[in-house]
């Protein structure tokens, strides 16, 4: 898995816990989950995409997990974020000399599906119960996020 669906999940995670009301700034959520505020800006600009988020402007504004957010399949989700592709690069520049005759593609692709397939029946909202969801809220908030 990516850095990058980390910290998506992360994030993810921390505006679960949250009342619509207390919708954080993508800066508080950067600190809160420790990223680096322009890595946590293009992240969130995903999940916006994915319709994960949402985004408010203006006074009282900040993020909001959705409701497709709390509920959708970790697993259908952490596809989206990692996209398509095999877990090595059999086609690399250079490619690799063994790609048209290599079972190890098949079998990583295999175990690939059975690491989605796991996370299948879980939710955003199912990572967020006890003991994790009490620490995610007592994460602090409205430090500067770390340094870029």
């Amino acid at each position: 898995m990516t850095k990058g669906t980390d910290v998506a999940l992360r994030i993810a995670m921390r505006l679960a816990v949250l009342e619509e009301e207390m919708a954080p700034t993508t800066r508080e959520v950067a600190a809160a989950v420790n990223v680096p505020y322009s890595h946590a800006a293009k992240i969130v600009t995903r999940l916006q995409h994915l319709g994960v988020v949402e985004t408010r402007r203006g006074r009282g504004g900040g993020l909001v997990l959705t409701s497709a957010g709390r509920t959708e399949s970790l697993g259908r989700l952490v596809r989206m974020l990692e996209g398509e592709g095999d877990v090595v690069g059999c086609e690399d520049d250079p490619p690799c000399p063994l790609r048209s005759a290599c079972r190890l593609r098949a079998a990583l692709r295999e175990a690939q599906e059975a690491f989605y397939a796991a996370l299948d029946p879980i939710t955003i909202e199912d990572l967020t119960t006890a003991p994790t969801g009490a620490l995610l809220l007592g994460l602090p908030t409205g430090l500067p996020a770390m340094a870029d």
